[in-house]
């Protein structure tokens, strides 16, 4: 069945870096845009960042640009999000998902808790 599962979320200072992983499983991979979203109990999903299934185009929240970085290795089925700069804003969960489906939670991976202390 189709599998994503979200991984290197933590603890961090303002200003501070993180990696994040999304080990893919169950489908083509390879071909499919995906997304980066993000959510804070009780509010509204948040996206975040989109590349296409080659991964040589992205496009990026307003919010995000130029701090974060998706990337994606097909060989490995495994898109990443690379964070810096981090805000105490960018607290949530972090999820993974098709582009198209990126809307609907049952499309997400568990996710990855992502908190930034001031």
């Amino acid at each position: 069945q189709v599998q994503l599962v979200e991984s290197g979320g933590g603890l961090v200072q303002a200003g501070g870096s993180l990696r994040l992983a999304c080990a893919a499983s169950g489908f083509a991979f390879e071909a499919y845009a995906m997304s980066w979203v993000r959510q804070v109990p009780g509010k509204e999903l948040e996206w975040l960042a989109d590349i296409n299934h080659t991964g040589d185009t992205t496009y990026y929240a307003d919010s995000v640009k130029g701090r974060f970085t998706i990337s994606r290795d097909n060989a490995k089925y495994t898109l990443y999000l690379q964070l810096r700069s981090l805000k105490p804003e960018d607290t949530a969960v972090y999820h993974c998902a098709p582009t198209e489906f990126h809307h609907n939670s049952s499309f997400w991976g568990p996710g990855t808790q992502v908190t930034v202390s001031s």
